[in-house]
Formats: structure tokens, sequence, C-alpha cells
């Protein structure tokens, strides 16, 4: 990206009020430069950059700021996979070097340096990422699976009686959040106001940094504890870990763990549900057992991943990248949304991609997600306990109705409003079902006479005496073996599971 096409210029044309809204010429800045923050439909922008630049498009971010947008699927790995050519110190971008991009940028958070893994490089990232991984490498998947079901049933007995919910604000923002504060080792921090909080800290409100304090505060409390009496979690396991990090740097990635995972299951658990309600088809193979949970999660990731796109990538030499002349210092967006519809890769939308995992939602190279299991655990236990609870859940609003926020870095969905028939709670410790107990099968068993029901009481009627026979010996009947007095009862042999109950009792952890 040269300066000489992004330089503000200073003629007269600058002056003059800029089109309306709705006008083709809308959102346009200088060079004629697309504004990606005043882009009504992005994913209609990103097909027309695409068209215009091909898989690399020059676009502006606010104050008009130039960055490289990457869009194709193939350029997209080239450059995580690429260390030597990009990385992620926003130190060495040049806008930011040059004073373009102000202390106060709406961007900054998400783009100005930390000392976190994700931002580092060399010997520091290894150090960093490996305390990361080595902490998410303890956790037990099996229990964790247990966690979330039980979590899901206390979070569906909430609203399982009233027979409606948002399942938006009742349910997947609360359900991350929930296993997150498990995982992390602080399950007495969650409530409704963590969840508000991260949530609004997310949306840049004009109360996120107030939100974002209150999160960092219940960091801080978990850091300090687990520095003086480390448990089974991943902040202790990031405290004690061989790379001996520093209490800053345990908060800031517990921070960015907490925040990540939360912010991209949320939009996950939203995506897959609504898919779910709105594709009949869809929602019978689920239930038909053609399609599992987990790969209508991988196929959510494909169609609409948790971030569109990713900040930043800078260059650090002169390269280039798809048809692009790429300078020293430039900046690049990583782009999963237009990656994942990249037509070299997809060139029919409507083709299932049941058994690929090639998506970009969860990145790659050396910064790859490295709590996307955590996700993906999430996702597809929680789903799985939702219908099973609710099996008749339906969208209660036409498709068209419901109202997303999008942003250039993820979009959500408003509101997810359902009806169901009222259930009851059900108890946090069992499987989740919608079936009634059925009746337990009796003692008798092939061989044995059956039991006969005892014919009704007749009213007694006064006859003569009668004298009585001899008594005819009834003939032996084989009997099931009673206990012995002081010896422990036989009970009978369970009937042993199916190999498909078995695989998929262990899958969902019960």
């Amino acid at each position: 990206m040269t300066p000489e096409s992004h330089a503000p210029t200073s003629t007269d044309d600058d002056l003059r009020p800029g089109p309306p809204p709705g006008c083709p010429a809308h959102g346009l800045g200088p060079g004629g430069l697309h504004r990606l923050h005043e882009a009504e439909d992005l994913g209609a922008l990103y097909e027309q950059l695409r068209e215009q630049h091909g898989p690399v498009a020059p676009v502006l971010l606010h104050d008009d700021v130039p960055m490289w947008i990457v869009l194709g699927h193939a350029e997209n790995l080239h450059m995580v996979r690429s260390p030597s050519h990009y990385c992620r110190d926003s130190r060495i971008w040049t806008p930011l070097r040059e004073g373009l991009v102000k202390p106060d940028h709406p961007l900054m958070p998400h783009i100005a340096w930390q000392p976190i893994a994700s931002h580092a490089e060399g010997d520091e990232h290894k150090r960093l990422r490996g305390a990361v991984m080595g902490a998410v490498s303890t956790i037990d998947f099996r229990s964790l699976r247990r966690y979330i079901n039980r979590s899901t049933q206390v979070i569906v007995n909430r609203f399982c009686e009233a027979g409606e919910a948002d399942l938006v604000s009742q349910f997947t923002e609360h359900l991350p959040m929930a296993v997150m504060c498990e995982i992390l080792g602080m399950p007495e921090e969650y409530n409704d106001r963590l969840v508000e909080a991260a949530r609004d800290a997310l949306k840049g409100t004009e109360t996120a940094i107030a939100s974002h304090s209150y999160v960092m505060d219940a960091l801080s409390r978990l850091t300090a504890a687990r520095r003086a009496q480390p448990e089974e979690d991943l902040a202790s396991y990031l405290i004690t870990h061989p790379a001996r990090l520093s209490d800053d740097e345990v908060r800031e990635h517990l921070r960015l763990v907490l925040f990540a995972a939360y912010e991209a299951t949320t939009n996950l658990l939203s995506n897959v549900l609504l898919t779910v309600l709105i594709d009949p088809r869809f929602r019978a193979q689920l239930n038909g057992g053609q399609m599992t949970v987990p790969e209508a999660v991988e196929q959510s990731l494909w169609n609409e991943p948790p971030f569109s796109t990713v900040f930043a990538y800078f260059a650090k030499q002169e390269t280039e990248l798809g048809g692009q002349r790429i300078r020293r210092g430039d900046g690049l967006l990583f782009a999963p949304l237009p990656a994942n519809v990249d037509p070299r890769v997809r060139p029919d939308l409507k083709a299932s991609m049941q058994g690929n995992r090639s998506h970009l939602a969860f990145g790659g190279g050396p910064h790859e997600c490295p709590g996307q299991d955590i996700g993906r655990s999430i996702a597809d236990v929680g789903v799985d306990a939702l219908l099973m609870r609710l099996p008749d859940v339906e969208l209660d609003c036409d498709e068209e109705e419901l109202r997303w926020t999008a942003s250039i870095a993820s979009r959500h969905l408003v509101e997810l409003p359902v009806q169901f028939a009222p259930k009851p709670p059900q108890d946090v410790q069992e499987v989740p079902n919608h079936k009634p107990v059925a009746a337990q099968r009796s003692d008798w068993q092939i061989g044995i006479a059956q039991p006969q029901a005892a014919p009704a009481a007749a009213q007694p009627q006064p006859v003569a005496a009668q004298p009585q026979p001899d008594p005819v010996q009834p003939q032996p009947v084989p009997v099931l073996p009673q206990p012995v007095p002081g010896q422990p009862a036989v009970a009978e042999p369970a009937r042993r599971k199916g190999v498909w109950q078995r695989f998929l009792s262990w899958w969902r952890g019960y």
C-alpha cells in the first residue's frame, strides 16, 4: 500500500459536504477507497472489492487510516504462516509511527501492542505461548463436557417453564461465561453482572472502560489468590509454568483467553442455533442422525465465523501478496469471513462442507487460536443438550425480523426469540432428556409362570356345607432364588450398551 495513494489532500474538494447516505459515492475516502466502518453491508462490499482488486484490496479505517484487507483463502493462509514476512507487532505500523493513528482511535484497543503471546515474536512468543498451551493442555475435556452439560441444565431451568425465551440474552451469552469462569478458576465470579460487563466492554460503548475495569478486577483477584494458593485450574497452571510469568502477564493472558473465547463462542452458539431453527432440512438431518452437532458447528464456522476480521498483521519487509505490492510497515487485516467464501475454494456456497475443517475461523500459523477445542466443546455439548431439553423449540418471529449488529470485527445476533412447550426444571446432575422414564420391566422371565391378576373380590354367598376333598398337591413352579439372610443379594446383570450408545456417552461426557 503506497503512502502516495492515501496521502490526505488539501484541495477545495475536501471542504465540500460529503455525499448523502445511499449515494453510490457514500463510504468513499481519499483515492476513492472504501471506508470499512461506513459500509452498510460488509459482505457485499467484500465481494465488490474482490471483483475490483482481487484477493487483496486497499481500504480505509476510521480517520481514513490506510489498510489492506486480505480476501483470498490462500492469501490469508500464506500471511499467517509466514512469520518472516508478517508479524502482529503494531509498533512497526507506518501510520502509527507517522502519527496518523491517534491514541483515542476507535480500533486502538484491538491494534495497540501488548506484552501477550498474540503480539510477541521469536523466543518471547515461544515463552508466552508455551505457557498458554501448557495450561490449556491440562484441561480434562471429558470433565469439561460434564460441566457444560450441568451449566446448560442450570441455564435452561431458568426459562424452561415459561415456554418462551430469547436464546441470545438468556442462553448463548451466559453458557460460555459460566464455562470460562470454571476453566479459569473463578466460578464464584460468574453472574449476570460479569456477563453484562464482558458484552459491554467488547461493544466499545461509553461505559466500556468501566466494564473492562470490572472484569480486570475479577481477574486481578484471581491472580493474587492463585499466586498465594495454586489449585487445579488454568490460572494456577499459568502461574506455576516454568515460563515464570509475572502477575501482569498472567492477568493479561487471562483477559485475552476470557474475552476471545467468550466473544467467539457466544457468536458461534447463536449462529448454530439460528441455522437449526430456520432451515427445516438441516434440523431434520440433525434429528435423523445424518449430521451430528459437531458437523453442524463446522458448517456454521464456514458460513458465519465468529470473527469477520482480526486486527491485524504488519509487513516486516517489502513483499508481494495477491498481486499487490506490500511495503514495509503496511497493515493487513486477516479476514476469515470473505476468505471462507472465496470462489476458488467454494464455487458453490450451497454445497455442504461436511467433514471439511479447512476454514479460517480459528486463524492459523504461529498465532492460531489455542482455545478452539474449548469453543467447539461448548458449542457441541451446549447445542446438543439444549435441543434434548427443548426438542420442539421454534423461532418465534419471521426470519426477516431478526436484527443484527455488525462491525468490522464481527456480526452479532441481537436476539433470537423462540417458543416451545413449557417443561419442568430438571435435576442438573441428570443427563439432559425430554422423555419420561419408561416403566420398569417386571421380574418375569421366560420359563416362569406369569403372575395372574387377582380376581375382583366377590360378595360372599351363603352356601350349604359340603364335604372338603383331599387337598391336591400343587405342581412345582420354578421361582427366582431368594436372598439368604446375612448374604448380599445378587442383582440381575444390567444389559450392556451397544457400541454407538457407548460412543455417545463418552463423547457427551455422561
